[in-house]
Order: C-alpha cells, then sequence, then structure tokens
C-alpha cells in the first residue's frame, strides 16, 4: 500500500480536513439563500460569468451560442460558487448538450489560468494601455502588443511573437503558418494569411498565444489526425472548453499490473511520436506528472490533458539553417532534485538540435521509473513488477537506463528496446 502522508501526520491530516469540512459547513449554512440560487441557475449561460464583456482580452468567442443557450452546465458541485477557493487551477466539469443529437457528454471548462494570475493579466494590459491598473479592456487591447498585427499585416511572423510562451520559444514560419490556418476562433478557418481574421479575433489570437496557449497547441495538433492531445471545442469569453477525456493517469498507479504496463508502452509510443513524425515538429513536454495525462474509459487510451508547457521546434528548419552542433545528438542530464515532477532542460538546446532525447527522459523520469516521485509516493507507474519479471531484471535496467543514463547516448536505445519489451509484455506488438 503506498501512503500519502507520513504515519505521523495522518491524524492531523484527518483532524485539518475535518476541521475544514465544518467550516464549510457553517459558510454553506451561512449563505444559504446564495447557496441556492447559485445551485439553481445556470451561470455558464451569463455573459459575466463567462467574462465576455473583457474580449477581445479572452480567449474567443465561437462556442458562445452553446453557451448562452443554456447547452453547457456545470456538473453537481460546480455550481456552488462558494467552492470555487478550492478550484486554484479554475477547471471545471461540465454537460453539453447539443439539441439535434439528444443526451449529454461530459466536457472539461478552463480559464486557462489561477484568478490571481488573470487578474495580473488585466492589469498588465491596463497599464500599459492607460499606466493605471484598472480600465475599459475593451479600450485598451488596441493600445498594446496584441493590436500590432491589426490592420494590414499578412502573416504572423516569428519576429511578432518569438519567446512569448513555450509553443513560440523558437517559432518558425511554417508553424505559425499552422497556427492561423487552424485557428478555431473564427468563421473563415482554412487559411494562414492574417488579412483573413478580424482585429478583434487577431487579439484573441495573441493574447492566448502569450498567456496560456494551451487552446492553440490542441488546435494546431488536433487529435482527430492522431495526435494525444485532448479535443478542443471552443471558447466564450474566457472560458474554453475541450472534450473530458478520463480519469487522470494517478488514478491508476495501483492498477493491476497488466494495465499499468499498457499504459507505460503508450507514454512512450506518445513520447516517439511527439519527438519523430512525418510533419518534422518535435513537441517537447516540458511539465510532465501524473495529473496532465488522463485515459479513456471505454479505449484505454492516455491523452495529454495538460499543454500549456509544449515546446515546438521545426527539425526541418534546423536542417536547412544548421546552427551549430544542429547534427550532435542531444542527451537531456538527469536531475535528482528533491521536488516532484523534476525536469532539466536547455530551451535553447531543444529548439537547435535536430536529435534530441527530452521526452524519452521526461516520461522516463517523471512517471515510469524508480526515481518518479509523486503525491508522497515513489517507484513510478511500473512499481511492485511481478517476481519474474523483476528477478529477469530487463525491464529495471531499461527504465534506469531510460531515466538516469550511465553510457553515451544510453537513453535513445534504451528507449527503443522499452518501447519494444513493453510491447511484448502488453501484447501490443503483435
Amino acid at each position: 500500500m503506498w501512503r500519502l502522508v507520513p504515519p505521523k501526520l495522518g491524524r492531523l491530516s484527518r483532524s485539518l480536513k475535518l476541521a475544514a469540512l465544518g467550516s464549510l459547513l457553517v459558510l454553506m449554512v451561512l449563505h444559504s439563500p446564495s447557496l441556492l440560487a447559485s445551485w439553481q441557475r445556470n451561470e455558464l449561460a451569463d455573459r459575466r460569468f463567462l467574462q465576455l464583456n473583457k474580449c477581445p482580452a479572452c480567449f474567443g468567442t465561437s462556442w458562445c451560442r452553446r453557451f448562452l443557450n443554456g447547452q453547457v452546465a456545470f456538473e453537481a458541485w460546480g455550481r456552488l460558487r462558494l467552492l470555487d477557493f478550492l478550484n486554484v487551477k479554475n477547471v471545471y466539469f461540465g454537460q453539453y448538450g447539443e439539441p439535434r443529437e439528444g443526451g449529454r457528454r461530459r466536457v472539461v471548462l478552463k480559464r486557462l489560468g489561477s484568478q490571481r494570475e488573470l487578474a495580473q493579466l488585466d492589469q498588465s494590459i491596463c497599464k500599459r494601455a492607460t499606466g493605471r491598473p484598472r480600465c475599459d479592456l475593451l479600450q485598451a487591447m488596441p493600445k498594446t502588443e496584441f493590436a500590432r498585427l491589426n490592420g494590414d499585416v499578412r502573416l504572423l511572423t516569428p519576429d511578432a511573437v518569438e519567446g512569448w510562451s513555450d509553443l513560440v520559444h523558437c517559432p518558425s514560419q511554417r508553424l505559425l503558418d499552422r497556427l492561423v490556418r487552424r485557428y478555431a476562433e473564427t468563421k473563415d478557418s482554412g487559411s494562414f494569411l492574417l488579412r483573413n481574421l478580424k482585429d478583434s479575433e487577431r487579439m484573441q489570437l495573441l493574447l492566448t498565444l502569450a498567456f496560456n496557449p494551451e487552446p492553440l497547441v490542441l488546435q494546431s495538433f488536433p487529435s482527430d489526425e492522431g495526435w494525444p492531445f485532448a479535443k478542443y471545442l471552443g471558447a466564450c469569453g474566457r472560458m474554453v472548453a475541450v472534450n473530458y477525456v478520463g480519469e487522470e493517469l494517478w488514478s491508476y498507479f495501483n492498477a493491476p499490473w497488466e494495465k499499468r504496463v499498457d499504459l507505460a508502452w503508450q507514454l512512450m509510443e506518445i513520447a516517439e511520436q511527439l519527438t519523430n513524425n512525418d510533419f518534422e515538429f518535435a513537441l517537447y513536454l516540458l511539465d510532465v506528472s501524473f495529473d496532465n495525462f488522463a485515459v479513456g474509459p471505454r479505449d484505454g487510451k492516455v491523452i495529454i490533458v495538460d499543454a500549456e508547457n509544449v515546446l515546438v521546434a521545426d527539425k526541418k528548419l534546423i536542417r536547412q539553417n544548421k546552427p551549430e552542433n544542429w547534427d550532435v545528438w542531444y542527451e537531456s542530464k538527469f536531475d535528482d532534485c528533491d521536488k516532484e515532477a523534476c525536469l532539466s532542460f536547455s530551451k535553447e538546446i531543444l529548439c537547435s538540435r535536430a536529435t534530441v532525447d527530452h521526452n524519452y527522459y521526461a516520461i522516463c523520469q517523471n512517471l515510469l521509473s524508480r526515481h518518479a516521485t509523486w503525491r508522497g509516493t515513489s517507484g513510478g507507474l511500473l512499481h511492485d513488477p511481478p517476481g519474474e519479471i523483476a528477478k529477469d531484471g530487463r525491464l529495471e535496467a531499461l527504465l534506469d537506463e531510460c531515466a538516469h543514463p550511465k553510457k553515451r547516448f544510453g537513453r535513445f536505445q534504451a528507449a527503443k528496446e522499452l518501447r519494444e519489451y513493453l510491447a511484448q509484455l502488453s501484447n501490443n506488438g503483435r
């Protein structure tokens, strides 16, 4: 059994939880009229709750009709605004129903940042436009860098947005054309030309790119084309809707061995796909933890559900420009830090090398091997293998070499062999 808190802190933790629950019940009684109102009202049909009034300092409007028509609603406890102080990440679960289709499906609703981060965004926009911390965002946005591409500007170019976020830390023109062509928050998507976007849509695009580019990752590398990301549905104001995938990977930490082996194989396949693909874009995962992946309840498919910190390097451009040491294989350095989900990397190197093992390293170190730690546990997803596999020692050796290689470039070979071995163990090699 894996214990999430030390034995001596168990009773204290339970006491704190009971105290918090008692305080919450008192608050619920004191606020019972507003509590009942928030339970009965569908706030996702409220323009102010969606912060639609802040557009174009928002993430889009493509799903506003669905929100405002009441087709999207919070699930159960998500209706209680009293509980929002516990929801630091501003991630909600909801139900969406299309009248013509019948039935409802689960969706995940995101504000793409905490209340504090969103307030800081508003202040920064206002200060840049007016010099004051508060202002009318509708009037302020055209006076910021988010309006630099308004008017007759033809293309979104690297010099305009380079370094704004991980997605565009080192953008190529090919990547930016892809972002614009697949931008879902416009009726005229399909063209890489900015002139087909309204000024308000251009500002929304740039703000999303700078604040949290996750929607653009999901749109540009969609699940419909086989990419391992959650499906983007749409946005209204500062609320983004994505498809609900399933329980987070963490909930499978103590699943039966056969299930964990299959999940581990899928994770290594994801690392391979994001590193080597026909499109010659390397998508490097800079934040890898058990919470950032989910598993489909029916098909058992592993999907990335948090894509904020994804760096995209254009390998075709690297081979074309040939920066210094571009063709020297890069092996990521093992990071034995005291914190959970640590990774060591250089964005500059990820952007300038054609052959990089970062994704294998991130998956092995933070999810699969004995070096993986999360929520007070250790041992990784493949902890406690069956006796015959533990005695054989091959799995442990491959995991160790993949996470903390002893040979030069040993991780590349270990990752290849580990994928093959896990496929064999999970019968995915047939």
